[in-house]
């Protein structure tokens, strides 16, 4: 790891690796940071069925071809944990567990976690019928019964959602009353194959070593179901940046078109910034919009 590039990326997954692909074509010395091995949440994806032009291909297989195609293209590809980005006269400066290192402009693609329900058989079968994305696992549930959990606008929303690929959802929320917009709620009414179960929690994922086959409740009530979506929301891993751009309430980073932040030269992409729908090809297309304003950027200055 040299001490100075002209972009540096701090993360690597779809959205990182994207953008540090982009920046390298562009000529740019490029340094992609990452705090484990690349490609984020792809590795904890089993199948993807609706990444363009891929039938289906696992998480790990893409990052593994998303890395080689970044090298390829001249990305360095460090693992060192970042600990803060600072202005630094007409730059900035990126220090990292293993050291400083300098750049014209950064791109912050740290991503975002689900929030999980820290459940016995959770992490166990996460990829087997765990999942926290309906747009991206509901299909291989088609005619089978599925368990949902939460309350907001994104689990009443993604249950109507699997209501018409499933034969039968459970609604689980810990209160009586739901978070979600009235609109949303009354839609999950109108479905006949949804059953709200309230006020109840998950206490526990059950499977057969394969798959999941039922969740416990806190009352002791076993929903027999072949999969559970988790809805109870996602933490952005911002923290580094608080004090330097724009988060919204949530602590997601604010852009514009661009993906340029409050601070010119510092731009974000993927989960971790304010985006409408949170996906593999969205994460992508934000990494390209953002190479292309940091080569914008860095052309002014």
């Amino acid at each position: 790891m040299n001490s100075s590039y002209d972009i540096v990326v701090i993360g690597a997954g779809v959205a990182g690796l994207s953008a540090a692909g982009y920046a390298a074509r562009a000529g740019y010395s490029t340094l992609a940071l990452d705090a484990a091995a690349p490609g984020g949440q792809l590795l904890f994806i089993d199948t993807i069925e609706n990444y363009p032009g891929r039938e289906s291909i696992s998480g790990f297989a893409l990052a593994e071809e998303m890395e080689k195609q970044a090298l390829s293209f001249g990305v360095e590809i460090e693992y060192s944990e970042v600990s803060s980005v600072s202005k630094k006269d007409d730059g900035f400066t990126v220090t990292t567990a293993d050291g400083e290192v300098k750049s014209k402009a950064v791109i912050l693609a740290m991503g975002a976690k689900h929030r999980h329900l820290d459940v016995p058989g959770e992490s166990e079968y996460e990829g087997r019928g765990v999942s926290y994305c309906a747009t991206c696992d509901g299909p291989f549930f088609k005619g089978k019964v599925v368990t949902v959990v939460g309350g907001g606008d994104t689990a009443l929303t993604d249950a109507v959602y699997l209501s018409k690929l499933c034969s039968k959802v459970y609604l689980v929320h810990r209160r009586n009353e739901f978070r979600a917009q009235k609109v949303l709620q009354d839609r999950v009414r109108a479905c006949g194959n949804i059953e709200i179960v309230t006020p109840h929690t998950v206490k526990q994922i059950n499977g057969d070593g394969s798959k999941v086959t039922s969740v416990t409740l806190d009352d002791g009530t076993d929903l027999i179901c072949d999969g559970i979506f988790i809805f109870t929301g996602i933490i952005p891993s911002s923290g580094i940046v608080k004090d330097l751009v724009e988060l919204d309430r949530q602590g997601f980073i604010i852009t514009d078109a661009k993906m340029e932040t409050s601070l010119p030269g510092i731009f974000a992409c993927g989960d971790i910034r304010t985006t409408p729908f949170r996906q593999v090809v969205t994460a992508a297309g934000d990494g390209a919009i953002a190479a292309h304003g940091a080569d914008e950027y860095i052309s002014s200055h």
